[in-house]
C-alpha cells in the first residue's frame, strides 16, 4: 500500500470509528461516511485563485465539497477532481449552489495563476485555494488531514502523500458527510442534491 493510500485508510477509519462512537447513524452506500457533528464546521482564512482573501463565510448558503491536494499529483486528484465534475454535472442548475474548494498542500509550486489553469479545467464551480504555511497548518490540524512531501528525485520533482478525502458541508457550514476514494459520481449527486433540498 502506498504512503498515500495509508495516510487515507487511517483518516478514513478514523472517521468511522467516530461514526460507530456516536449516536445511530443513518445507512449510507459505500464509500460515505456521515460525520453529522464529529467534523468541525467549515472555518478557514485563505487565498483564492484569483488572488483574494476569502474564508469561509464566503460560501455560505453552498453546499461545499472540501478536497486537499495539489496540481503535479499524478493521480489521485485529477480523478477525485474529473469525478466530482461529472457528480455536479447530472445536478444541472442546481450545480450553482455549490462549491468545490480544492486546498493545495504544495503552495510552493502552486501559484493563484497554476490553481486558476487548474480548476478551471472542472468547470466554474471549482475554486482554488492557497494559505501561508500558519493558515495551511490551520485548516490542515482542524480536519485532520496528513500529507508528505516526497524526497525530489534528480531533476528536483517531488510528489506529495496526501489524505483524499472528500469533506462535505451543508449550506449552513456544518460537516455532514466523508466521501472515501473512489466513490461513484451517482451516489456523490444523490448525497448533494439531498443537501440541496433539505431532505
Amino acid at each position: 500500500m502506498s504512503r498515500r493510500r495509508a495516510l487515507h485508510a487511517m483518516l478514513a477509519s478514523a472517521a468511522l470509528g467516530l461514526a460507530l462512537g456516536g449516536c445511530v447513524q443513518r445507512q449510507l452506500p459505500d464509500h460515505m461516511i456521515d460525520i453529522s457533528g464529529l467534523v468541525a464546521p467549515l472555518a478557514f482564512h485563505l487565498t483564492d485563485q484569483d488572488g483574494q482573501p476569502v474564508s469561509a463565510a464566503d460560501y455560505r448558503g453552498d453546499v461545499v465539497l472540501l478536497y486537499f491536494g495539489y496540481t503535479h499529483c499524478p493521480d489521485a486528484c485529477p480523478t477525485t477532481l474529473a469525478t466530482l465534475a461529472d457528480a455536479l454535472a447530472h445536478l444541472g442548475p442546481q450545480a450553482n449552489r455549490v462549491r468545490v474548494l480544492f486546498v493545495t498542500v504544495d503552495p510552493r509550486r502552486d501559484s493563484t495563476a497554476v490553481l486558476k489553469r487548474y480548476v478551471n479545467d472542472f468547470g466554474p464551480q471549482f475554486v482554488g485555494l492557497r494559505g501561508t504555511h500558519a493558515q495551511l497548518t490551520r485548516v490542515i490540524k482542524r480536519y485532520r488531514v496528513s500529507y508528505h512531501d516526497e524526497k525530489p528525485d534528480a531533476s528536483g520533482a517531488y510528489e506529495v502523500d496526501h489524505s483524499s478525502a472528500v469533506f462535505i458541508f451543508g449550506r449552513d457550514g456544518r460537516a455532514r458527510l466523508l466521501a472515501q476514494e473512489g466513490a461513484p459520481a451517482n451516489v456523490l449527486t444523490a448525497d448533494v442534491h439531498q443537501l440541496l433540498t433539505g431532505a
